[in-house]
């Protein structure tokens, strides 16, 4: 890596304006019209459209350029919708990184929308670098690359016939303001930079479990009868959820932390009735706040100075949902400190401990504002100009949130929360998902790569919404979405209104099969699932990941966007096109066999094979040498499936091994943390014994689950017997079939302690 190899280190002075400096001087101020002194002129002003961005301190821009040598492949700097792997940008615009409410965002461009990192990763083989630029302010990021050139002896002449110029990739940063603040992560495994840069942002946090299962959400469920009725419905068509949502139809007048009196008389017995079936409820509360002095978080926050100020010193205002609105300094930690108390039970009349939040519009959002945003010389606390910080903006709010919740539990329980807007580090507050995309296949499409960015760049909790938000998706589209979402992080079907319903049951009976199917599978994978999100959590590794994480020296995963890898473990390529028959699925690792995970068909790696496809097919294989946990029993929610039973999918490798792991605890508290209560087991298979074994001693937790199911995958020989012996020396018999055409063995009706040492002989 060479930095500024192209000369682009640039940074401003600061300065007094030209009127300004004449006056000091006592010079004539009469205005100078020469067009040099015009043009400086405009240098502290600028205008937008009907805008006028007065700038006080000048011009401030700062940028750098960075060489990598060697380097094709880079990825990175989220929220675009565009290819995982990030393009030239010499024909073309810069990839823009400002956080803007883009309605139906366009995609394969290169336009910034809800959410910034400015992080990328470079990637060869045998390499992996990253380069973080720490700046909130706007920032656009030129890429080139120059591929490797071999010279011929016509081009150069016979001593330079064995030369070779490697390839190189330049990248320019560059950002309105603030200062140059830049961290190099060497790797050199992409491991290594995914540990390097959690130590600069945090890693992922554990999340609650009823947070990695299914999500109902639209804009808005009307009032309590029709939650009610959809939850029944849930329940009556035997599909399993966690959570309802309710947008911000719910509060009266658009006034957060209320509740329609009409729609909602009586909220707390809303989510009593959610709380008897173990589900949750969450509500919106966005940044926002209705100018009414009879509004009691508007009066507080009034006089206390707790709102943006303009830039000639009142309250900033613009329009948002509830009409004329200010919008809360979350920079200030006392703004923070404020707002999370708002959400204390004696506080926030009618919440009780299953409410969640949802933080939206936190761009932020302003309708009649510049892009429909703040404009950029409103002030925040310490007088610093919204242009500084705006990306960085939402991200307070979600830490506000996140603490104010956890806050209410005096600190016992984890907090979820999905924010539309996001920066780096926003992966230690919860959650985040694509925003308002569109009911078309090639927002399907576009999902993938843009999930696969946000999880490399830390933030391992995303998805996208299912069936897309704006539009009506056809049965189809609806069906292969809802099976898409079943193995992407965050699992959320939501809609905005003047849109036809579009709960799981309303398509008919063939459809409604198919997505509960969906919804199932995603159930029975919970405990893989949550294991993946604690190695997130402890490791920084992430959930979703691209081929080139788990096969970095294999060139053909490199620019593979359209199927990615849960864990290490299941290979998922969801099918993104209508009227699908067959798909292509490349099945990386010349040493490797891959597993259907449904019909057990099997297939050596490095190759590409044509999947049949009907509307029930859902392509996932499991790699030779995993071990995956399920659930067996699936309940109405993932509360119901506390004490129910495991099972193990054991894929031999093509040496006949292989090794897995679970992580369970209490599903909601700190406890695995402050108290060590968790249990972390390993399971390895190696010559016909399967082991149960802890595999970290500091953890503890009383479990009543069991393993009663066992599958072997790619056994090659019909076993003469199966005995399971306990840690106490006790061995028992245990029944199997066996199928020689699938080459596996079936192990039924065990009662195998989860958090117990034990061991199954194969013989």
């Amino acid at each position: 890596m060479s930095i500024n190899s192209l000369g682009q280190l640039y940074f401003e002075h600061l300065q007094n304006p030209l009127m300004q400096r004449a006056t000091k001087e006592n010079e004539d101020t009469s205005v100078d019209t020469t067009q040099e002194n015009q043009d400086e002129l405009c240098l502290w002003e600028e205008k937008f459209e009907n805008f006028v961005d007065v700038k006080v301190n000048g011009p401030a821009s700062i940028g750098l350029d960075f060489s990598l040598h060697g380097f094709e492949h880079l990825y990175g700097i989220p929220q675009h919708a565009e290819s995982h792997q990030l393009k030239n940008t010499g024909d073309g615009d810069a990839y823009r990184l400002y956080n803007l409410d883009v309605y139906g965002y366009k995609i394969h461009d290169k336009m910034g929308i809800y959410g910034s990192v400015p992080y990328l990763l470079a990637h060869k083989l045998g390499r992996t670098l990253g380069i973080f630029w720490l700046n909130a302010s706007e920032t656009l990021v030129e890429i080139s690359t120059e591929p490797a050139v071999k010279y011929t002896l016509t081009q150069m002449g016979p001593v330079a016939a064995k030369q070779k110029v490697e390839s190189r990739t330049d990248v320019r940063w560059m950002s309105e303001s603030g200062i140059i603040d830049v961290f190099l992560l060497t790797g050199p495994t992409p491991s290594d930079v995914f540990r390097q840069y959690s130590y600069l942002t945090g890693t992922q946090a554990m999340p609650p479990l009823f947070s990695l299962g299914y999500h109902q959400c639209r804009w808005n469920y009307e009032d309590e009868q029709d939650v009610k009725a959809v939850d029944a419905g849930f329940d009556e068509h035997d599909i399993p959820y966690d959570v309802m949502w309710l947008d911000i139809e719910h509060t009266e007048g658009k006034r957060y932390f209320t509740w329609d009196k009409k729609r909602f008389p009586n909220p707390k017995r809303m989510q009593e009735l959610l709380r008897s079936k173990k589900r949750k409820l969450v509500v919106i509360s966005d940044p926002h706040i209705k100018v009414d002095p009879n509004y009691s978080v508007y009066a507080k926050a009034k006089e206390q100075g707790f709102f943006v100020r303009n830039h000639d010193g009142g309250d900033f205002e613009g329009v948002c949902w509830p009409g004329l609105s200010s919008y809360l300094d979350f920079t200030n930690p006392k703004v923070r400190e404020w707002y999370s108390s708002l959400f204390a039970f004696s506080v926030y009349q009618g919440s009780t401990d299953i409410l969640h939040v949802w933080n939206d519009m936190n761009e932020p959002s302003v309708f009649r504002g510049p892009e429909l945003t703040m404009q950029k010389n409103a002030i925040h606390h310490g007088n610093w100009e919204h242009r500084e910080l705006h990306n960085i903006y939402g991200f307070y709010q979600q830490m506000a949130t996140a603490e104010g919740l956890i806050q209410r539990s005096k600190g016992k329980e984890r907090p979820f929360v999905l924010t539309r807007s996001f920066f780096a580090g926003s992966q230690k507050y919860g959650a985040v998902w694509t925003g308002d995309n569109t009911a078309e296949w090639s927002y399907l499409k576009i999902s993938v790569p843009m999930l696969l960015t946000l999880s490399i760049t830390g933030i391992s909790f995303c998805g996208a919404d299912i069936g897309g938000f704006i539009g009506n998706p056809e049965a189809e589209l609806l069906v292969r979405w809802y099976q898409a979402g079943a193995y992407q992080p965050f699992f959320r079907s939501h809609a905005t209104k003047n849109t036809r319903r579009r709960e799981p049951w309303l398509f008919g009976e063939k459809h409604t099969q198919l997505i509960r199917e969906a919804i199932r599978e995603r159930y029975a994978l919970l405990p893989y699932w949550y294991s993946l999100f604690y190695f997130a959590h402890v490791a920084s590794q992430p959930v979703m990941r691209p081929l080139w994480i788990e096969f970095p020296g294999e060139l053909e995963t490199f620019g593979v966007e359209d199927e990615y890898m849960l864990g290490s473990a299941l290979l998922v390529h969801p099918v993104t096109e209508p009227k699908a028959t067959v798909v292509d699925v490349f099945l990386p690792g010349s040493n490797e066999v891959w597993f259907d995970s449904k019909t057990f068909s099997h297939w050596k790696g490095a190759c590409t094979v044509k999947i049949p496809v009907s509307l029930d097919t859902i392509p996932v294989f499991q790699r030779g040498g995993s071990v995956v946990p399920i659930k067996t029993t699936i309940g109405k929610s993932t509360g119901c499936m506390t004490d129910s039973p495991y099972g193990l999918r054991v894929a031999l490798s093509t040496k006949g091994s292989a090794v897995g792991e679970v992580y369970l605890d209490d599903g909601h508290s700190f406890q695995y943390l402050h108290q060590k209560q968790f249990l972390h087991r390993k399971f390895s298979f190696s010559s016909g014994v399967l082991i149960n074994s802890c595999a970290d001693e500091r953890g503890r937790y009383p479990s009543k689950c069991v393993v009663e199911q066992i599958f072997v995958l790619g056994l090659k020989k019909q076993p003469s017997s199966v005995t399971a012996h306990s840690s106490d020396g006790k061995a028992q018999p245990v029944a199997f079939t066996y199928c020689a055409k699938t080459s596996t063995l079936s192990l039924e009706k065990l009662s195998l302690n989860i958090g117990a040492d034990w061991k199954v002989h194969i013989q």
